[in-house]
């Protein structure tokens, strides 16, 4: 089985070339308490048999400044791929954005829309501001990982996804479902946003400790998701370091959850849907 890991994060010793920024100026627990760097992210890897892995930008320790996770994965290439973070409502963001991307540059970008590191309160990600940089987003093909949790937000998300039906929306966590209330419920909530074709779910813990918890009814959440979205648009990633679990753990974890689909669809999670929305993850891998 080939992996892929579609979520983690690095940070690094060096403070002087890589000073700390945290939008909101707080950094999280994770990356004061267990952080770990692009040399250690490629040793686990190597320990748990994941062949590449998509660095997500720490911006809880980094902001808006992507140097460490583009200058890791310019020194190993084959290893990985970098998603940075910009500001979509700066007038100039859709001249950034095409500034960032290119040969060495970032592969995606990714957006927050709660939490501490949130500048701007509200679903403030489809106001008429940021429509410069989802037009952008569109033109490169360049896929945009989406934190946000479902909910009263959802419908923002849906008129996004009508709006810029061009755009490649990455879920981050599936948008926090509640699976442990109820499987069945949360599974039908998320199977209906499948008709938006721009639409990808990314699988983490998050999402899959609730399933593990749910044993026998995990079903009830995972059947109808992957009818609805096919195994094509659903990636798997670890979420390491801000999970607490080590890599193997996070691996084991994912394919016990996942045991009872098909080989081919489990070959999509945790691997297939990841290669086509980063190609370069494919021309550089091994």
């Amino acid at each position: 089985m080939d992996f892929v890991d579609a979520h983690c994060h690095i940070i690094s010793e060096d403070l002087t070339r890589y000073p700390k920024a945290p939008i909101g100026g707080k950094q999280s627990q994770w990356a004061a308490t267990r952080p770990v760097t692009a040399e250690g992210m490629v040793a686990r890897m190597d320990e748990t048999g994941i062949d590449q892995a998509v660095l997500v930008q720490a911006t809880t320790n980094y902001g808006y400044d992507n140097s460490y996770v583009l200058d890791s994965s310019r020194h190993w290439p084959e290893r990985f791929v970098a998603v940075g973070t910009v500001d979509p409502l700066r007038p100039d963001a859709a001249a950034n954005l095409k500034a960032a991307v290119g040969e060495g540059g970032l592969s995606g970008v990714r957006l927050f829309t709660s939490g501490s590191t949130v500048p701007t309160q509200g679903e403030w990600f489809v106001a008429p501001e940021t429509f410069p940089f989802w037009e952008q987003a569109a033109a490169l093909d360049l896929p945009v990982c989406l934190q946000m949790r479902l909910g009263p937000a959802t419908k923002q998300l849906v008129e996004l996804l009508k709006r810029f039906p061009g755009v490649k929306v990455l879920l981050d966590h599936i948008g926090y479902p509640d699976i442990a209330a109820s499987p069945a419920r949360a599974g039908a909530e998320v199977a209906a946003l499948g008709v938006h074709p721009g639409l990808y779910l990314k699988l983490t813990h998050r999402n899959l400790e609730r399933l593990q918890d749910a044993g026998e009814r995990a079903g009830d959440f995972l059947t109808p998701v992957v009818e609805a979205f096919g195994a094509g648009r659903i990636a798997w990633g670890s979420n390491l370091p801000a999970a607490e679990q080590t890599l193997p753990e996070l691996r084991t974890l994912a394919e016990d959850v996942l045991a009872g689909l098909p080989e081919q669809d489990r070959q999509e999670i945790f691997a297939g849907t990841s290669r086509r929305l980063y190609p370069a993850l494919t021309s550089n891998g091994a």
